[in-house]
Protein backbone atom coordinates (compact mmCIF):
# COMPACT_ATOMS: atom_id res chain seq x y z
CA UNK A 1 0.00 0.00 0.00
CA UNK A 2 1.07 3.60 -0.62
CA UNK A 3 0.67 5.21 2.79
CA UNK A 4 1.31 8.71 4.08
CA UNK A 5 1.93 9.33 7.77
CA UNK A 6 1.69 12.75 9.43
CA UNK A 7 2.85 13.14 13.04
CA UNK A 8 6.00 11.30 14.13
CA UNK A 9 5.92 11.74 17.89
CA UNK A 10 6.18 9.15 20.67
CA UNK A 11 3.37 7.12 19.12
CA UNK A 12 3.46 8.04 15.43
CA UNK A 13 7.19 7.48 15.09
CA UNK A 14 7.21 3.76 15.95
CA UNK A 15 3.84 3.19 14.26
CA UNK A 16 5.23 4.50 10.98
CA UNK A 17 8.34 2.32 11.34
CA UNK A 18 6.12 -0.73 11.68
CA UNK A 19 4.37 0.19 8.43
CA UNK A 20 7.78 0.26 6.74
CA UNK A 21 8.74 -3.07 8.28
CA UNK A 22 5.54 -4.58 6.88
CA UNK A 23 6.60 -3.57 3.36
CA UNK A 24 4.34 -0.60 2.75
CA UNK A 25 5.56 2.37 0.67
CA UNK A 26 5.67 5.29 3.09
CA UNK A 27 5.75 9.07 2.78
CA UNK A 28 6.10 10.94 6.07
CA UNK A 29 5.75 14.49 7.35
CA UNK A 30 6.33 16.19 10.68
CA UNK A 31 6.84 19.84 11.57
CA UNK A 32 10.16 18.68 13.06
CA UNK A 33 12.10 17.29 10.11
CA UNK A 34 14.57 15.60 12.44
CA UNK A 35 11.72 13.42 13.75
CA UNK A 36 11.74 11.58 10.41
CA UNK A 37 15.43 10.64 10.42
CA UNK A 38 14.91 6.97 11.26
CA UNK A 39 12.01 6.59 8.85
CA UNK A 40 14.06 8.09 6.00
CA UNK A 41 17.01 5.88 6.88
CA UNK A 42 14.73 2.85 6.51
CA UNK A 43 13.36 3.91 3.14
CA UNK A 44 10.54 6.37 3.75
CA UNK A 45 10.17 9.48 1.63
CA UNK A 46 10.20 12.75 3.59
CA UNK A 47 7.63 15.21 2.25
CA UNK A 48 8.28 18.93 2.51
CA UNK A 49 4.55 19.76 2.67
CA UNK A 50 1.33 18.14 3.80
CA UNK A 51 0.04 18.30 0.22
CA UNK A 52 3.06 16.32 -0.95
CA UNK A 53 2.06 13.52 1.41
CA UNK A 54 -1.36 13.36 -0.24
CA UNK A 55 0.14 13.35 -3.71
CA UNK A 56 2.20 10.24 -2.95
CA UNK A 57 -0.38 8.25 -0.97
CA UNK A 58 -3.60 6.34 -1.41
CA UNK A 59 -4.10 6.25 2.37
CA UNK A 60 -3.00 9.01 4.75
CA UNK A 61 -2.75 8.43 8.50
CA UNK A 62 -2.62 11.26 11.02
CA UNK A 63 -1.37 10.87 14.59
CA UNK A 64 -1.55 14.36 16.11
CA UNK A 65 -1.65 15.85 19.63
CA UNK A 66 -5.06 17.57 19.72
CA UNK A 67 -8.29 17.98 17.74
CA UNK A 68 -7.14 21.50 16.88
CA UNK A 69 -4.04 20.09 15.18
CA UNK A 70 -6.15 17.55 13.31
CA UNK A 71 -8.48 20.23 11.97
CA UNK A 72 -5.60 22.49 11.01
CA UNK A 73 -3.78 19.72 9.11
CA UNK A 74 -6.90 18.63 7.25
CA UNK A 75 -8.71 21.89 6.60
CA UNK A 76 -6.13 24.68 7.04
CA UNK A 77 -4.31 26.54 4.28
CA UNK A 78 -2.38 24.00 2.24
CA UNK A 79 -4.20 21.29 4.14
CA UNK A 80 -4.40 17.60 3.45
CA UNK A 81 -8.00 17.28 2.34
CA UNK A 82 -7.70 19.66 -0.60
CA UNK A 83 -4.75 17.66 -1.97
CA UNK A 84 -6.18 14.14 -1.56
CA UNK A 85 -7.35 12.29 -4.64
CA UNK A 86 -10.77 10.81 -5.22
CA UNK A 87 -10.88 7.28 -3.85
CA UNK A 88 -8.18 7.86 -1.24
CA UNK A 89 -8.67 7.33 2.51
CA UNK A 90 -7.89 9.41 5.57
CA UNK A 91 -7.40 7.49 8.83
CA UNK A 92 -7.13 9.58 11.96
CA UNK A 93 -5.46 7.66 14.77
CA UNK A 94 -5.26 10.65 17.10
CA UNK A 95 -7.26 10.84 20.31
CA UNK A 96 -9.77 13.37 19.05
CA UNK A 97 -13.52 14.07 19.02
CA UNK A 98 -16.30 13.18 16.58
CA UNK A 99 -17.12 16.83 15.87
CA UNK A 100 -13.80 17.51 14.11
CA UNK A 101 -14.06 14.41 11.92
CA UNK A 102 -17.68 15.34 11.13
CA UNK A 103 -16.52 18.69 9.74
CA UNK A 104 -13.82 17.00 7.68
CA UNK A 105 -16.12 14.25 6.44
CA UNK A 106 -18.75 16.80 5.34
CA UNK A 107 -16.18 18.12 2.88
CA UNK A 108 -14.46 14.81 2.12
CA UNK A 109 -17.43 12.67 1.10
CA UNK A 110 -18.51 14.87 -1.87
CA UNK A 111 -14.91 14.53 -3.13
CA UNK A 112 -15.02 10.74 -2.94
CA UNK A 113 -12.55 10.59 -0.02
CA UNK A 114 -13.11 7.90 2.59
CA UNK A 115 -12.73 8.62 6.32
CA UNK A 116 -12.03 6.38 9.32
CA UNK A 117 -11.36 7.26 12.96
CA UNK A 118 -9.02 4.70 14.50
CA UNK A 119 -7.52 5.84 17.83
CA UNK A 120 -5.26 3.45 19.69
CA UNK A 121 -4.49 2.08 23.13
CA UNK A 122 -1.26 0.52 24.35
CA UNK A 123 1.05 3.49 24.94
CA UNK A 124 4.49 3.87 23.41
CA UNK A 125 5.43 0.28 24.28
CA UNK A 126 2.56 -1.05 22.19
CA UNK A 127 3.42 1.33 19.36
CA UNK A 128 7.00 0.03 19.28
CA UNK A 129 5.97 -3.63 19.36
CA UNK A 130 3.22 -3.21 16.76
CA UNK A 131 0.69 -4.63 19.20
CA UNK A 132 -1.59 -1.65 19.74
CA UNK A 133 -5.29 -2.05 20.31
CA UNK A 134 -7.15 -0.08 17.64
CA UNK A 135 -10.78 1.09 17.81
CA UNK A 136 -12.12 1.87 14.35
CA UNK A 137 -15.19 3.91 13.53
CA UNK A 138 -16.56 4.07 9.99
CA UNK A 139 -17.82 1.97 7.11
CA UNK A 140 -17.11 -1.75 7.43
CA UNK A 141 -15.88 -2.11 3.85
CA UNK A 142 -13.39 0.72 4.38
CA UNK A 143 -12.17 -0.97 7.55
CA UNK A 144 -11.62 -4.23 5.66
CA UNK A 145 -9.70 -2.48 2.88
CA UNK A 146 -7.40 -0.77 5.38
CA UNK A 147 -6.81 -3.84 7.55
CA UNK A 148 -3.31 -4.56 6.13
CA UNK A 149 -2.15 -1.13 7.32
CA UNK A 150 -3.90 -1.46 10.66
CA UNK A 151 -2.44 -4.92 11.26
CA UNK A 152 1.08 -3.56 10.69
CA UNK A 153 0.56 -1.33 13.73
CA UNK A 154 -1.80 -3.29 15.95
CA UNK A 155 -2.61 -6.69 17.36
CA UNK A 156 -4.85 -8.33 14.71
CA UNK A 157 -7.03 -9.84 17.44
CA UNK A 158 -7.60 -6.43 19.01
CA UNK A 159 -8.38 -4.31 15.96
CA UNK A 160 -12.04 -3.68 16.66
CA UNK A 161 -14.62 -2.15 14.35
CA UNK A 162 -16.65 -0.42 17.07
CA UNK A 163 -19.34 1.28 15.00
CA UNK A 164 -20.03 4.18 12.65
CA UNK A 165 -17.99 7.34 12.21
CA UNK A 166 -17.03 8.82 15.58
CA UNK A 167 -17.45 5.61 17.54
CA UNK A 168 -13.70 4.99 17.60
CA UNK A 169 -13.06 8.39 19.15
CA UNK A 170 -15.80 7.88 21.74
CA UNK A 171 -14.57 4.41 22.77
CA UNK A 172 -10.99 5.65 23.13
CA UNK A 173 -12.03 8.63 25.26
CA UNK A 174 -14.10 6.38 27.53
CA UNK A 175 -11.18 3.95 27.95
CA UNK A 176 -8.86 6.80 28.89
CA UNK A 177 -11.44 8.25 31.25
CA UNK A 178 -11.93 4.96 33.09
CA UNK A 179 -8.14 4.41 33.32
CA UNK A 180 -7.63 7.86 34.85
CA UNK A 181 -10.48 7.17 37.32
CA UNK A 182 -8.80 3.89 38.26
CA UNK A 183 -5.55 5.73 38.91
CA UNK A 184 -7.06 8.36 41.18
CA UNK A 185 -9.13 5.81 43.13
CA UNK A 186 -6.14 3.47 43.52
CA UNK A 187 -3.94 6.34 44.68
CA UNK A 188 -6.41 7.27 47.39
CA UNK A 189 -6.88 3.70 48.58
CA UNK A 190 -3.17 2.89 48.75
CA UNK A 191 -2.27 6.16 50.46
CA UNK A 192 -5.02 5.84 53.09
CA UNK A 193 -4.36 2.17 53.77
CA UNK A 194 -0.60 2.62 54.06
CA UNK A 195 -1.01 5.69 56.28
CA UNK A 196 -3.31 3.64 58.51
CA UNK A 197 -0.42 1.25 59.08
CA UNK A 198 -1.23 -1.60 56.68
CA UNK A 199 1.85 -3.11 55.06
CA UNK A 200 1.78 -1.94 51.44
CA UNK A 201 2.54 -5.38 49.99
CA UNK A 202 -0.24 -6.92 52.05
CA UNK A 203 -2.66 -4.15 51.09
CA UNK A 204 -1.87 -4.44 47.40
CA UNK A 205 -2.10 -8.25 47.44
CA UNK A 206 -5.44 -8.06 49.28
CA UNK A 207 -6.87 -5.62 46.76
CA UNK A 208 -5.76 -7.77 43.83
CA UNK A 209 -7.41 -10.82 45.41
CA UNK A 210 -10.66 -8.96 46.09
CA UNK A 211 -13.77 -8.27 43.99
CA UNK A 212 -12.41 -4.71 43.63
CA UNK A 213 -9.40 -5.81 41.58
CA UNK A 214 -8.62 -4.33 38.16
CA UNK A 215 -5.98 -4.52 35.47
CA UNK A 216 -4.68 -1.22 36.82
CA UNK A 217 -4.11 -2.76 40.27
CA UNK A 218 -2.64 -5.95 38.86
CA UNK A 219 -0.34 -4.38 36.31
CA UNK A 220 -0.24 -0.67 35.55
CA UNK A 221 0.32 0.60 39.10
CA UNK A 222 3.42 -1.57 39.48
CA UNK A 223 5.58 0.89 37.54
CA UNK A 224 5.14 3.32 40.43
CA UNK A 225 5.17 0.78 43.27
CA UNK A 226 8.33 -0.95 42.07
CA UNK A 227 10.27 1.75 40.25
CA UNK A 228 8.80 5.18 41.05
CA UNK A 229 8.10 5.48 37.32
CA UNK A 230 5.19 7.84 36.64
CA UNK A 231 5.30 7.14 32.86
CA UNK A 232 6.77 10.24 31.27
CA UNK A 233 6.15 8.74 27.83
CA UNK A 234 2.67 10.27 28.09
CA UNK A 235 2.76 13.80 29.44
CA UNK A 236 0.31 15.39 31.86
CA UNK A 237 -0.54 18.02 29.26
CA UNK A 238 -1.91 15.26 27.03
CA UNK A 239 -3.63 13.44 29.89
CA UNK A 240 -5.44 16.64 30.87
CA UNK A 241 -6.35 17.20 27.22
CA UNK A 242 -7.91 13.75 26.98
CA UNK A 243 -9.82 14.19 30.23
CA UNK A 244 -11.14 17.54 29.03
CA UNK A 245 -12.31 15.97 25.77
CA UNK A 246 -14.07 13.16 27.64
CA UNK A 247 -15.88 15.56 29.97
CA UNK A 248 -16.78 17.79 27.01
CA UNK A 249 -18.23 14.78 25.18
CA UNK A 250 -20.35 13.94 28.22
CA UNK A 251 -21.64 17.50 28.24
CA UNK A 252 -22.47 17.33 24.53
CA UNK A 253 -24.53 14.16 24.93
CA UNK A 254 -26.22 15.43 28.09
CA UNK A 255 -24.86 12.96 30.67
CA UNK A 256 -23.81 14.41 34.07
CA UNK A 257 -20.36 13.13 35.05
CA UNK A 258 -19.56 14.46 38.51
CA UNK A 259 -16.90 11.83 39.24
CA UNK A 260 -15.17 12.32 35.89
CA UNK A 261 -15.12 16.08 36.39
CA UNK A 262 -13.50 15.60 39.81
CA UNK A 263 -10.87 13.25 38.37
CA UNK A 264 -10.12 15.86 35.72
CA UNK A 265 -9.51 18.43 38.47
CA UNK A 266 -7.17 16.06 40.33
CA UNK A 267 -5.18 15.71 37.11
CA UNK A 268 -5.11 19.45 36.57
CA UNK A 269 -3.85 19.88 40.12
CA UNK A 270 -1.10 17.35 39.38
CA UNK A 271 -0.19 19.24 36.23
CA UNK A 272 -0.02 22.51 38.14
CA UNK A 273 2.14 20.94 40.85
CA UNK A 274 4.60 18.96 38.71
CA UNK A 275 4.45 20.50 35.23
CA UNK A 276 3.21 19.79 31.72
CA UNK A 277 5.84 17.14 31.05
CA UNK A 278 5.30 15.11 34.22
CA UNK A 279 4.14 11.55 33.57
CA UNK A 280 0.48 10.61 33.31
CA UNK A 281 0.68 8.74 36.65
CA UNK A 282 2.04 11.72 38.56
CA UNK A 283 -1.30 12.31 40.37
CA UNK A 284 -0.25 9.35 42.54
CA UNK A 285 2.51 11.60 43.86
CA UNK A 286 -0.10 14.11 45.01
CA UNK A 287 -1.39 11.48 47.42
CA UNK A 288 2.10 10.37 48.40
CA UNK A 289 2.98 13.97 49.27
CA UNK A 290 -0.21 14.53 51.27
CA UNK A 291 0.24 11.27 53.19
CA UNK A 292 3.98 11.79 53.66
CA UNK A 293 4.65 8.36 52.14
CA UNK A 294 6.42 6.92 49.14
CA UNK A 295 4.28 4.08 47.87
CA UNK A 296 7.02 1.63 46.90
CA UNK A 297 7.42 -2.12 46.73
CA UNK A 298 11.16 -2.73 46.19
CA UNK A 299 12.43 -6.18 45.32
CA UNK A 300 12.47 -6.89 49.02
CA UNK A 301 8.70 -6.10 49.08
CA UNK A 302 9.12 -3.69 51.97
CA UNK A 303 6.25 -1.53 53.14
CA UNK A 304 5.64 2.05 52.14
CA UNK A 305 8.43 4.33 53.32
CA UNK A 306 7.46 7.32 55.41
CA UNK A 307 8.89 10.57 54.11
CA UNK A 308 9.85 13.27 56.61
CA UNK A 309 10.18 16.86 55.47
Amino acid sequence: MRIGFIGLGNMGGPMSLNLLAAGHTLTVYDVRKEAAAEQVAQGARLASTIAEVAGNSDTVITMLPTPRHVEQVLLGDGGLLAAMAEGSTWIDMSTSVPAVADRVRAQAEPLGIRVLDAPVSGMAKGARSGMLQIFVGGDGEDVARQRPALEAMGDPERILHVGPHGAGYAVKLMINLLWFCHLVATSEVLAVGAKAGVDLEVLHRSLVASPATSNFLQSDVLSVLHHGDYDESFAMSLACKDLGLAVDLAREVGVPVELSALVEQVYRRGRAAYGDLAGEMIPMKLYEDVAGLELRLPTSQSAAREVHP
